[in-house]
C-alpha cells in the first residue's frame, strides 16, 4: 500500500512515533464496512502529504493489534489519530469525509510546524550542504505521487528515495548494513546509459534558489563494470505538466544548463547548483535532465535531491474535495 505502513507490532508503532515528527493513524478492521468505505480517502491523504521521516501514515488492524488499540482506547471504527512529536493532538471517530477533511487541515498545520521548528530526535532532516542565507529546504513541496523518473536501473530504489531526509547509506555504516541485508537501495543509478530524466511536480508555486544534488559513487565496483559516475552536464526545465522524453528534452532549450566538475562536490558528495533566480520564480514543476556523467563510465548515480528556496500558496486537494458522501449514504 503506497505511502501507508500497516503496523505489525506495538514495538514498531512506538518506534515510528519516535522517528517521525507527524504521524497519522487509521485504526480499522476488515470486517468494518465504514472502515472500508473511508479507506480510499485516507489513501489519498497519504499520497498527498507523506514526507519521509516527517509525516507518516499508518494503519492499525484493531483485531490483530489489540494491545495498540487498547492503549489508545479505540472503541469505535474507524478512528483516526494525529500525533505530533509522539503526542496525540487530534482524534476523529467515524467514517465522515467532512471530519477527515478537517483532520487534513490539522495535518498540514502540524507538518508546517515540524518544518519550521525542526523535527525532534532522529526526525531532523539530513542535508549534504548548508542552506543559502535567507532560504529554506522546500523539498517537502514535491508532489511525490506525481514524480516520474526515466532510465533508472531496475535494481535502483524507488524515485522517492531521492527526497528521503535520512542520511544516505553511503555515509552511514549502520544504514549501509541494513541496505545490504534487505537489498533495498536508497539511491538511483541510470540504466542503459549515463542519462536520467526526473520530473518533479510541486504542491505549491515555488521560488527556487538552489538545487542540492548528492552523489556518492563507490570508489570501485564488485564486478568488471566501471563504477557509476556523478552527474556532469545537467539541463533544467520549468513549468511542464509532465515528464519529457529524451528526444523532446534534447530538442527543447533548457531554462538553465549546468556543468559540474569534481571541484563542485563537497566532502559529503553534495553539489549546490545556484539557479538564475529570475527564471525559477513562480514555478510549479522542474524537469532535471542528467545529459551525461562526469567521466567515461556507463552509468550515473544520484543519492539525494534537495530543493532550496521559498514556497508559495498551496494548491487545494481537488480530489479530496470531490469525494463527497460515502457510498451508500
Amino acid at each position: 500500500m503506497a505511502d501507508i505502513t500497516t503496523i505489525s507490532s506495538s514495538a514498531q508503532f512506538a518506534d515510528i512515533l519516535k522517528k517521525s515528527a507527524v504521524v497519522v493513524v487509521d485504526f480499522f478492521s476488515d470486517r468494518s464496512a465504514p472502515s472500508q468505505a473511508i479507506a480510499p480517502l485516507f489513501e489519498q491523504c497519504a499520497e498527498s502529504f507523506s514526507k519521509p521521516n516527517a509525516v507518516t501514515f499508518l494503519k492499525v488492524d484493531t483485531e490483530k493489534q489489540k494491545d495498540v488499540s487498547q492503549a489508545y482506547r479505540i472503541t469505535s471504527l474507524p478512528t483516526f489519530l494525529l500525533f505530533r512529536d509522539g503526542k496525540e493532538v487530534s482524534r476523529v471517530t467515524g467514517a465522515d469525509p467532512r471530519k477527515l477533511q478537517d483532520l487534513v487541515t490539522k495535518i498540514e498545520d502540524a507538518a508546517s510546524a515540524a518544518e519550521s521548528g525542526g523535527a525532534s530526535g532522529s526526525g531532523a532532516a539530513w542535508r549534504g550542504a548548508d542552506l543559502p542565507r535567507g532560504y529554506g529546504d522546500i523539498t517537502s513541496e514535491i508532489e511525490l505521487k506525481g514524480c516520474d523518473l526515466l532510465n533508472a536501473d531496475d535494481d535502483s530504489g524507488p524515485v522517492r528515495v531521492l527526497f528521503d531526509s535520512s542520511k544516505p547509506s553511503a555515509l552511514d555504516d549502520s544504514r549501509a548494513a541494513a541496505v545490504k541485508v534487505s537489498g533495498k537501495k536508497d539511491w538511483i543509478e541510470s540504466g542503459a546509459d549515463d542519462q536520467l530524466l526526473l520530473f518533479l511536480p510541486f504542491r505549491s508555486m515555488l521560488k527556487l534558489h538552489t538545487i542540492q544534488l548528492t552523489s556518492l559513487p563507490p570508489a570501485d565496483s564488485d564486478d568488471d563494470e566501471e563504477p557509476p559516475m556523478r552527474p556532469g552536464t545537467i539541463h533544467l526545465y520549468t513549468n511542464h505538466s509532465h515528464n519529457l522524453d529524451f528526444s523532446e528534452a534534447d530538442d527543447t532549450p533548457p531554462t538553465q544548463a549546468v556543468t559540474l566538475t569534481s571541484s563542485d562536490w563537497n566532502k559529503d558528495g553534495t553539489a549546490s547548483i545556484s539557479l538564475r533566480f529570475v527564471k525559477f520564480q513562480n514555478i510549479n514543476s522542474v524537469v532535471l535532465y542528467v545529459v551525461k556523467g562526469d567521466g567515461d563510465g556507463e552509468k550515473v548515480r544520484l543519492d539525494r535531491v534537495r530543493l532550496i528556496g521559498d514556497s508559495g500558496e498551496k494548491r487545494e486537494m481537488g480530489k479530496l474535495e470531490k469525494m463527497g458522501d460515502l457510498p451508500g449514504e
